[in-house]
């Protein structure tokens, strides 16, 4: 667990209310964040893996062996209104020749994946779609409506790079690196945080740089204040709002202490099959998750007025969803952190699309 500074704690520690975007209903509006999960045995998944052309095997838990199915039927119900049906063909006949790129890490290729499965499903029978990669990015396109869905992997947004005399460094003030392939993109969707708290052989860096000076370490979280510092400066110098929708994925919580919902902390996400029930206390999100998401808060707090930039708040809705994780039907012996397909990045899909 990250070490944090008591000044910047206090500045963060109290978590936001979890209450941002808001659609119709009225002179305040709806709330797409305030609600409950509602099981609902009529509310079948929005596609079927099986079927899905862009399944990776590592979220699909249903091939991978898990028995249950039950956390398939949850749909996220806010409190003050009703959320549209999606309706992939409506979603891509508005970005019709557009380009949609998810950015960040593999909780973008998560949500990368599910949206491109969603809608897939959408379409007719024998409709034209293509899958390609290259260095830099995977695209899935829609051909019947020349709609290119992208993913760009960036753990952190900012640039790592390689120099002889210290190896891998982290600049939380350079994103070149990503800059130069973010070009002529109609809808961006950034996320960065799970590799933040990285030490020992899975950090991906070997120093870290602030202001052309160069430290072995540094606190994450001002770390990643920093980093989102440079990213929101790149949105406002280079990215016309008129033309260029920008999204923030919100900060995806894990279940690896049970203590979470309140659980001994040898509980984990294995062998979950319920939702928590809403209103829970967290006491560990408390001390990190709510941390990052007033981060990115902070950093974007004058972009969301103006519409630059709109945040997908998703930490609340997907902290209840304790059940939603591959646990052992995935990649890893316990995955705690990914979801599954189908299963919560869906809901986050749908809300984009509702945002939209």
């Amino acid at each position: 667990m990250l070490t944090h500074a008591s000044s910047y704690f206090q500045l963060c520690s109290e978590a936001s209310s979890h209450r941002q975007q808001t659609v119709g209903g009225g002179e305040r509006g709806c709330d797409l964040y305030d609600g409950e999960w509602v099981y609902d045995e009529s509310y079948p998944p929005l596609y079927d893996s099986s079927k899905c052309p862009f399944d990776v095997q590592e979220f699909n838990c249903q091939k991978n062996g898990r028995p249950d199915t039950d956390y398939l039927r949850y749909r996220w119900e806010p409190s003050s209104c009703d959320l549209p049906r999606f309706d992939g063909l409506e979603f891509m006949e508005k970005w019709r020749g557009k380009k949609v790129m998810f950015v960040g890490d593999s909780l973008s290729l998560n949500q990368w994946v599910s949206l491109s499965c969603m809608l897939h499903a959408s379409l007719p029978p024998n409709s034209n779609v293509s899958i390609s990669e290259n260095r830099i990015t995977r695209t899935h396109l829609f051909r019947d409506f020349e709609l290119s869905v992208i993913y760009y992997h960036s753990l952190f947004l900012v640039d790592v790079v390689l120099e002889p005399s210290f190896g891998r460094v982290l600049d939380l003030d350079s994103i070149e690196q990503g800059r130069k392939n973010w070009v002529g993109i109609d809808m961006f969707i950034f996320n960065t945080w799970h590799w933040w708290s990285r030490k020992g052989p899975s950090q991906p860096w070997d120093y870290i740089r602030y202001r052309n000076t160069t430290h072995r370490d540094m606190n994450r979280v001002k770390a990643f204040a920093k980093a989102m510092t440079t990213w929101t400066t790149w949105v406002d110098g280079y990215v016309n709002s008129s033309s260029t929708k920008v999204f923030f994925q919100g900060i995806s919580p894990n279940h690896y202490s049970g203590v979470q919902w309140g659980e001994t902390s040898r509980e984990t996400c294995m062998g979950q099959t319920q939702p928590s029930s809403p209103h829970v206390s967290y006491p560990h999100q408390t001390r990190t998750d709510p941390i990052s998401v007033n981060v990115v808060k902070k950093a974007i707090a004058g972009h969301l007025f103006s519409n630059k930039i709109k945040l997908l708040d998703v930490t609340y809705l997907s902290t209840l969803r304790k059940d939603g994780h591959p646990s052992k039907y995935g990649r890893f012996r316990l995955d705690c952190s990914h979801w599954c397909l189908p299963g919560i990045p869906d809901t986050w899909n749908h809300l984009l699309y509702v945002s939209l």
